[in-house]
């Protein structure tokens, strides 16, 4: 069809008030994704999907000359789906979150500068009236939006029908954006079909995901109540477990957070981290059992010397000590000859051995064969 020649007013309202919504559409999604630090229940597959059609969307809105709110929501939903993407790539797939910018910054200027390669290609062929590859474009772009709205219904369907990870702000949103920016294409002067279906299909589909999570609680609604009573979550109860889904033991992040996560609702903060201190304190006790309790050595006097000295070096672990201290020999030497007064004996260098896992005291100094 041929493109707009005149924008009528209200179809330029609808239009803005629908890309005002696009605009922030994702938002509460990003939001709730740093918040919660993990993505569970998001698909990578659909923010990824939703890229990817924003750029023939944005193509087809552009030669088509649409209102001019419809020509930049494209751009916007393109960004903020590869945003979401990132925060994926991150919480859940476990990328260093420099990375995980990189390579969504990486992919946003590639996918403008496909874009802007098409529109330079494709605008002359249709101002010539050949309108079958911009036809294509825009089913494309129908085909991938629609396929970026099915990864969240087979997390549906895992999960018996329950929404999970998907911020229902973003969610009401995205739907209203759809739904205005349908009236803005239909407010104009000559209806477009496919520009249209664009808008019909996430209506659709994102309306379907609603009747899913509203089913879900009709069905479980007597679980729920009977969690309520019992002071607990719904997913404590182990009838619940027909709706849980394995996490991948991956090594993942979000999956240890989970955990823990659980475990401190369940039994606090405080006692969940004191019964983490007995089990250190036990693994290091079968440490420490490898190791000599209490150390007693004596060294042998060289010779038949009356002044020779004895020195003893004794060790008595403070803590739960996990590691092996070295022993050291401090030998023995004879007193200086003279008064032969104890304060004329020159004792030997001692070197105190600091360490955080047990406590040398000081030598026991002696004459051999009897106490000073």
């Amino acid at each position: 069809m041929a493109p707009q020649t005149s924008i009528p007013p209200a179809a330029n309202v609808l239009g803005t008030i629908g890309t005002v919504f696009w605009c922030i559409q994702l938002v509460p999604q990003i939001w709730f994704n740093w918040k919660q630090k993990k993505t569970d229940g998001l698909p990578a597959l659909m923010m990824f999907l939703w890229a990817i059609s924003a750029v023939p969307f944005g193509v087809y809105a552009i030669i088509q000359n649409f209102n001019m709110p419809i020509q930049i929501q494209p751009q916007i939903f393109c960004l903020l789906s590869l945003v979401t993407w990132g925060q994926i790539l991150h919480y859940n797939g476990g990328l260093p979150a420099w990375k995980a910018t990189l390579i969504s910054a990486a992919t946003a200027a590639t996918f403008g500068g496909v874009e802007l390669v098409l529109i330079l290609t494709l605008r002359p062929l249709y101002l010539r009236g050949i309108a079958w590859p911009l036809m294509i474009v825009g089913i494309t772009a129908a085909i991938l939006l629609a396929a970026g709205l099915l990864p969240p219904y087979a997390e549906l369907w895992k999960r018996g029908g329950r929404v999970v990870g998907i911020h229902w702000g973003f969610l009401t949103i995205d739907w209203l954006g759809a739904f205005f920016s349908l009236m803005g294409v239909i407010a104009q002067n000559t209806f477009d079909p496919l520009g249209g279906c664009l808008f019909i299909v996430c209506v659709v589909i994102e309306g379907g995901i609603f009747v899913s999570h509203g089913t879900w609680l009709i069905r479980t609604r007597k679980l729920r109540a009977k969690a309520k009573a019992a002071g607990c979550t719904f997913d404590d109860l182990p009838e619940s477990e027909a709706y849980h889904v394995d996490v991948p033991r991956k090594g993942s992040i979000a999956a240890s957070r989970d955990v823990e996560h659980v475990e401190i609702e369940r039994r606090g903060s405080m006692a969940l981290a004191r019964e983490r201190d007995l089990e250190a304190g036990r693994m290091s006790l079968g440490r420490a059992s490898l190791t000599r309790n209490i150390i007693l050595e004596e060294t042998e006097s060289i010779g038949n010397d009356d002044d020779s000295i004895n020195v003893s070096v004794k060790e008595v672990p403070l803590t739960l000590a996990g590691q092996a201290v070295e022993e050291t020999d401090y030998g023995t030497m004879t007193a200086a000859k003279g008064e032969g007064k104890r304060n004329s004996v020159k004792r030997p260098g001692y070197v105190r051995q600091v360490t955080s896992e047990s406590l040398f005291k000081d030598p026991v100094w002696g004459k051999k064969g009897g106490d000073e």
